[in-house]
């Protein structure tokens, strides 16, 4: 039995409560014959012509009652809170201690009776607007067992606010969702609001919900606030995880919340994790006849979901740069040249601009500091939560000065930098961005053996560029079981965006190995995975960096695709001595080492790293400067780590 929609037009002048109650009462006394003592032929319910005049008409057109079906409803709600009804409803039985109606009172008193009102596929009983009492101690057939208004219609009827006790564990009101303000000014947030809406006004598609699907999730909850708000339909939530587990129960959930929708003219929002079994989701969508929307993250399963696609656009540069002035005001003029940037770097919707400008707002400036810089740091923490929980950030303290690199590599590197510091202007204000539809991101690739300085480089790119620097193993994002490596890859990548962070894949041979001609599903699916990646990289806002330590191993067709390759090569001599000139910090005390002969070592920037750390520790516990001897100790300890002889040729001339 379906409902009729809650924005239903209702007939004008409409019997009111009162008049109803009175009227059935009426037929009782009739069947009774006589008045019963004690009673008073007037409805003395209190307030009902003045908050519920039109009650009964907004059931019945709401429900599909007939009239006989409507009095029945008057007759339960009468027999709930007036005296009188329950005297009358004894009188017809011929039994005073019968107080109750029941289906055979009502099919002997009322008007316009017929049969079909009492069964369970008809509305009273179908959408549970009354209940029939049955106990184990009362077996009463079913038109002599007592009936009883259930208690959320009831309180319906007399106006008071209320909501069934069932659904208030699963099923919440939404807090107010932030005005979408510049967003009613954007056509295709417009256009997507008014297809959803016709959507939902559409008595034939009112089953199939709106995926409402967007990078930002408070976009998607601002769309379906905005949504419910053109409708004039209160917003309610769910979480999809929270659907009981029997066919049963959820049957009797959708019929409870069809009917709850129909008398609040509620709209329900339900909130789907990437790990929710959404299989009990569909086959209940199938049952609610009601406005549902769907919160469907990209890439998530409820994306697959039959319903009307909602696709929230993000706000574009210039409405970002409108909304942060409008949260900063005056203090906007300030940035100096910074809000363009910010703009361009931390894509934030209109809730994440609102709550940093606040804090930025609130912060003391320091010596040094200015608006600008104080907002950049806020956007910088803002963006960093989500990545947090996925990837290992890395605090980046090297320098340009640390480098040790061929001029060609360094300028390579500075020109990444240059890329990315002048992303707003190329891209924006001169309109690349427009013209183009791919290839904005910027990857790299660094090249190189273990050791060889490609961490460093990008920790002095992000500190270059002020942005945090995150380092994901690739090798713990592949998965053997089908789609989950993509999923991984998906979470980082979703997680980055608002952040603008420096992404770098260490060791990404582990996914990019040289990809084989397809045999069978695992080399499909293999391939698909760097395909995915592939295309997440090219339409990445900030750098994403890949290292390893086999060039030759990768696919020609991954290379192309990558804006910049950075090989490392193992330092020689002069570049080693160059190394451990700057190795120490300069209040290590050093026992007149000599450079040149240190660089006689054959090892990496890494390994060099790791002797001098270890000759700083043995010096340390002597209460002496570290000297050729602490070197020496460090280095047979380090060479033996890597299974490699320390040979006479590295030693010589060391005391």
């Amino acid at each position: 039995m379906n409902t009729a929609s809650p924005l239903s037009p209702l007939m004008a002048a409409p019997e009111s409560l009162s008049n109803a109650l009175d009227r059935v009462y009426g037929r009782l006394l009739a069947a009774a014959g006589s008045e019963p003592p004690g009673t008073n032929a007037s409805s003395r319910l209190p307030g009902a012509s003045a908050t519920t005049d039109d009650v009964v008409q907004r059931l019945q057109t709401t429900f599909s009652l007939s009239a006989f079906e409507c009095d029945v409803l008057v007759l339960c709600l009468g027999a709930s809170v007036e005296a009188r009804f329950l005297s009358a409803c004894a009188a017809v039985h011929r039994n005073p201690q019968a107080t109750w109606p029941t289906f055979g009172l009502a099919l002997a008193t009322l008007g316009d009776a017929h049969w079909s009102a009492i069964s369970r596929l008809h509305p009273l009983r179908y959408w549970s607007l009354v209940d029939i009492l049955r106990t184990s101690a009362s077996s009463a057939p079913l038109l002599h067992a007592p009936l009883q208004i259930d208690e959320r219609i009831l309180l319906y009827m007399l106006g008071v606010p209320a909501v069934d006790e069932r659904l208030e564990a699963l099923i919440q009101p939404m807090p107010a969702s932030m005005h979408p303000g510049l967003r009613n000014h954007n056509v295709a947030w417009n256009t997507a609001l008014d297809e959803a809406l016709r959507h939902w006004l559409s008595g034939a598609e009112r089953s199939k919900p709106v995926l409402i699907c967007g990078d930002r999730a408070a976009s998607r909850e601002m769309a379906f606030a905005e949504l419910c708000s053109r409708a004039r339909l209160t917003p309610h939530q769910l979480q999809a995880a929270d659907l009981p587990v029997t066919p049963e129960e959820r049957k009797t959930l959708a019929r409870l919340w069809t009917r709850e929708s129909a008398l609040q003219n509620a709209a329900l929002f339900i909130r789907c994790a990437d790990d929710d079994n959404l299989q009990p989701l569909s086959g209940w969508l199938n049952l609610v006849h009601a406005p549902v929307a769907i919160d469907a993250s990209p890439g998530s399963a409820a994306e697959q979901l039959p319903g009307m696609r909602l696709d929230v656009p993000g706000l574009s540069a210039e409405e970002r740069k409108m909304a942060w002035i409008g949260q900063l005001g005056d203090v906007s003029r300030q940035l100096n040249g910074m809000l363009e940037r910010i703009v361009d770097y931390f894509p934030f919707d209109e809730s994440a601009i609102q709550s940093a400008a606040a804090i930025a707002l609130e912060t003391p400036l320091k010596d040094g500091d200015d608006i600008g810089a104080i907002a950049w740091r806020v956007c910088r923490q803002q963006g960093r939560r989500s990545l947090d929980n996925l990837a290992r950030r890395i605090e980046t303290r090297a320098t340009w000065s640390d480098m040790v690199l061929p001029d060609a590599q360094t300028e390579t590197l500075r020109q990444i930098a240059v890329h990315m510091r002048q992303r707003a202007v190329v891209n924006q204000r001169w309109g690349f961005y427009g013209r183009y539809s791919r290839g904005h991101g910027l990857s790299a690739l660094f090249s190189g053996s273990s050791g060889t300085g490609k961490t460093m480089a990008a920790e002095i790119l992000a500190r270059e560029l002020a942005l945090d620097l995150y380092q994901i193993d690739l090798a713990s994002m592949v998965s053997k079981y089908i789609g989950e490596t993509e999923k991984n890859l998906r979470r980082v990548f979703d997680a980055a965006e608002e952040s603008g962070a420096v992404l770098l894949f260490d060791e990404c041979d582990a996914l990019f190995g040289k990809r084989s001609e397809v045999r069978d599903s695992h080399d499909r699916y293999a391939n698909l995975e760097v395909s995915y990646l592939l295309q997440r990289m090219d339409s990445y806002r900030g750098v994403a960096i890949l290292t390893t330590n086999m060039r030759h191993a990768l696919d020609s067709a991954f290379v192309r695709r990558i804006r910049f390759i950075v090989q490392f090569p193992f330092p020689d001599a002069q570049s080693r001595a160059r190394i451990w000139e700057g190795i120490f910090p300069t209040m290590a005390p050093l026992d007149q080492l000599d450079f040149e002969q240190l660089s006689q070592l054959n090892v990496s920037g890494g390994v060099i790293r790791n002797i001098a750390t270890h000759a700083a520790f043995l010096a340390a516990d002597q209460d002496t400067p570290i000297g050729a001897r602490h070197i020496l100790a460090a280095s047979r300890i380090e060479y033996a780590k890597m299974e490699k002889p320390l040979t006479l040729a590295e030693t010589r001339g060391w005391s």
